[in-house]
């Protein structure tokens, strides 16, 4: 293999190029340089370059046509329907001098002298064709593999950010995430691996402009197809997904098999899986729903993790009447109605959600029932408890001390005139 051969195939390596591409961009280069130094004003000049030998050969090619007519009139006619161009077309007539057995819409090759060498604006004007061309090709290659993965996730490297734009590298060219497809709050920080959703691929002056999403649902199906096998091979179908990015989702999954649990599988042991599947996603919330043929059972699972009493249902207007207890209203609600939003999108209905009022009432007796009770419970408690009143003394003991006190002030009185009797007598 020739140095020049090497240092071509040099090139495609690097560019990621196609030979033949490279090639034909080196004959249009030199057809240029030609046609700078040598070539004539109604040449049509090709080059066939031969990279093993380094060696090229030059033709003037024009296709042939019919004869122009010779009157003037029949030329005008003529003209109208088609123009002859003598740069790159010959008359029948002329190319039969040049090649006995021409037809119309044949090729006919002129080989022209090659020049032992150019000039220096020549090789000037070769030098700048090449690096064009391989900037277009280039640039159409890379489009042409981009377009093909528009609508795709794909992995990515954020590479910088610029202003409120973030630049992503994809390996081969370098996409940008628009502030209105980042995700509220999360961190884009240089050298961290994404995924990312392809949103669109247009083709520009510059090069093509490859523009990425972070919020698309697509990411979210995705990553379920990538960490959960079941998924993957077909046991378990995703139904649908809702998702409000950054914040919270919801994803109706269902399985045909009666051996396999599709939300226990998506979970996960110790749910592992869900908690990658968060990871990826920057820690935004995911509930997993059990998708179910009947629409009222669906709904209910939407709406979860609240309890739902009744569900009315309008197949003309597709409206879902959804009554809840009093303590699930907020639940089923959600914060902000995130909930009933997600619910909505994941089902397709619309849906209401109404406070229960009969069961609030009667909720409320029972608490007023259950209120009285416990007062009087409270009542009777504390009677019981209160402390006993001393007994007072009864009349018969009172009586007894009554005559036991007389008794004793007899006798008293009877001692005192004993002793005054006896004092009387020692006097006499």
């Amino acid at each position: 293999m020739s140095e020049l051969s090497s240092a071509i195939k040099h090139v495609c390596e690097e560019k990621g190029l196609d030979m033949d591409a490279v090639i034909s961009t080196i004959e249009y280069a030199l057809a240029a340089a030609y046609r700078k130094d040598f070539g004539q004003k109604n040449q049509n000049i090709t080059v066939e370059f031969n990279p093993e030998k380094g060696a090229s050969n030059v033709y003037d090619v024009k296709t042939v046509v019919e004869d122009m007519p010779a009157d003037a009139e029949a030329m005008a006619d003529e003209s109208e329907e088609r123009k002859f161009n003598p740069k790159t077309e010959i008359q029948i007539s002329d190319a039969k001098l040049l090649k006995k057995t021409a037809k119309v819409d044949d090729e006919i090759k002129t080989k022209l002298e090659v020049p032992d060498a150019y000039g220096r604006m020549a090789a000037q004007t070769a030098k700048q064709v090449i690096i064009q061309r391989l900037r277009e090709a280039e640039r159409e290659m890379i489009f042409n593999d981009f377009k093909d993965k528009e609508h795709e996730v794909v992995s990515g490297v954020i590479q910088r950010r610029e202003g409120r734009i973030i630049l992503v590298d994809l390996g081969k060219s370098v996409g940008v995430i628009p502030p209105d497809e980042q995700i509220m709050g999360e961190k884009y920080n240089t050298g961290d691996r994404v995924k990312v959703y392809v949103k669109e691929v247009t083709l520009k002056p510059r090069g093509p402009e490859i523009i990425l999403s972070r919020t698309s649902d697509e990411i979210l199906k995705k990553i379920f197809y990538l960490e959960i096998p079941e998924i993957s091979n077909g046991l378990i179908e995703l139904k649908s997904v809702a998702r409000e990015a950054g914040s919270r989702s919801k994803v109706a999954v269902w399985t045909d098999s009666e051996n396999v649990d599709p939300i226990g599988s998506c979970v996960g042991q110790r749910g592992s899986r869900i908690q990658t599947i968060i990871s990826e996603l920057g820690g935004e919330k995911v509930d997993i729903i059990e998708y179910d043929d009947d629409l009222s059972r669906y709904i209910s699972n939407a709406l979860s993790p609240a309890k739902i009493g009744k569900i009315d249902m309008n197949e003309e207007t597709k409206k879902a009447t959804v009554t809840v207890p009093n303590d699930q209203l907020s639940l089923a609600i959600g914060k902000s109605g995130q909930n009933a939003r997600l619910a909505a999108k994941l089902t397709g209905w619309k849906i209401d959600i109404v406070e229960d009022k009969s069961a609030s009432e009667a909720e409320a007796e029972k608490d007023n029932k259950d209120d009285d009770g416990k007062n009087e419970e409270k009542k009777i408690k504390n009677q019981e408890e209160a402390p006993e009143a001393p007994e007072a003394p009864k009349d018969t003991e009172n009586v007894d001390d009554a005559e036991n006190t007389e008794e004793k002030n007899d006798e008293k009185n009877k001692e005192k005139i004993s002793k005054k009797k006896d004092k009387d007598d020692e006097k006499k």
